[in-house]
């Protein structure tokens, strides 16, 4: 009976999390669109705000579940960034803006970073050689 309990105030902290989530992400978007408007010298009603803040969220709801299923696909348990690059194919100066970004960063990364990378990749590969996943 306690553990029902537990289960159910865990369920609602994450309900509570993901929906102060979920606000902010709104607020963050209406403000963008505002000052997007606002340089451009528009004037967008509240509403159309409310619409744009919502297909963004939904967008990134939609976005956060293929990037979880290319990690999946792949093997690995987290996101990187090829993950990110491979969600953007359909756009192709998105696409080429994040590999741009993702060379910049690897080319910031010291040295000793990458080695070592390299390095547990290469044990990564040489575990996922052994690893037999059954098949429900």
């Amino acid at each position: 009976m306690a553990s029902d309990v537990e289960r159910v105030e865990e369920e609602e902290e994450e309900e509570s999390a993901s929906e102060l989530l979920r606000d902010r992400f709104r607020l963050c978007t209406i403000s963008l669109a505002q000052a997007q408007a606002k340089q451009n010298g528009m004037d967008v009603s509240q509403p159309i705000m409310t619409c744009i803040s919502d297909l963004a969220f939904k967008y990134a709801q939609q976005l956060a579940k293929d990037l979880e299923l290319f990690a999946q696909h792949a093997g690995r348990k987290s996101v990187n960034m090829e993950d990110v690059i491979l969600s953007a194919h359909r756009n192709e100066h998105l696409s080429a803006s994040l590999r741009s970004l993702c060379n910049d960063l690897k080319a910031k990364e010291p040295q000793s970073d990458r080695k070592r990378k390299k390095n547990s990749k290469k044990e990564d590969k040489s575990a996922a050689d052994v690893l037999h996943i059954a098949d429900p």
